[in-house]
């Protein structure tokens, strides 16, 4: 199976963060997707506001919900994503694609990397670019705290916010 059961910590973290934080209407980008956990968390968000506003309407359609993307480069992650999305009944709603960001990907609103550091700092510039408002990371150990630090630092962002659990860390940062 690919990573991302959704007990681990930095899942957690990022689940949370996203609960806290994702909007309505907002797109989202899941870059090192694993099976899909987090853009099937933010697809199930858009899902549900788009029903109560069904409710309250009963003129908007699925087809407004924000767009949903999600990307690994690991092909059988990509694979086991899209079977977790379809289970999940958000399948059309999530764009997989095998590979990473690259300068040709569209900026989003909300972006999540939950990877390890040693991939989230050479590819940090390009998140940073790809944001639209909030960027979060993580799969970063709480001993790598200060080099994550540093790195948004040397990239002038300094409004971050650190959460903990276990030996893990996540960052969320607004960017503007």
């Amino acid at each position: 199976m690919a990573f991302g059961t959704g007990t681990h910590e930095t899942t957690q973290l990022c689940l949370a963060a996203i609960g806290d934080n994702c909007r309505a209407g907002q797109s989202f980008l899941d870059v090192g997707t694993g099976t899909g956990i987090l853009a099937i968390a933010a697809a199930k968000l858009a899902t549900e506001h788009t029903e109560t506003v069904e409710k309250k309407t009963r003129m908007v359609s699925v087809s407004s919900v924000a767009k949903i993307m999600a990307c690994d480069t690991d092909l059988d992650s990509v694979r086991i994503a899209r079977e977790n999305a379809e289970a999940n009944g958000v399948e059309r709603q999530i764009e997989f694609f095998d590979g990473s960001i690259s300068a040709a990907t569209p900026p989003f609103d909300f972006v999540c990397a939950n990877l390890t550091i040693d991939v989230i700092v050479p590819i940090l510039p390009l998140l940073i670019e790809k944001t639209k408002d909030i960027l979060l990371l993580s799969g970063i150990l709480a001993g790598q705290e200060a080099i994550i630090t540093e790195q948004l630092l040397k990239l002038q962002i300094s409004n971050f916010d650190i959460k903990h659990a276990g030996e893990w860390i996540s960052v969320l940062t607004p960017i503007t």
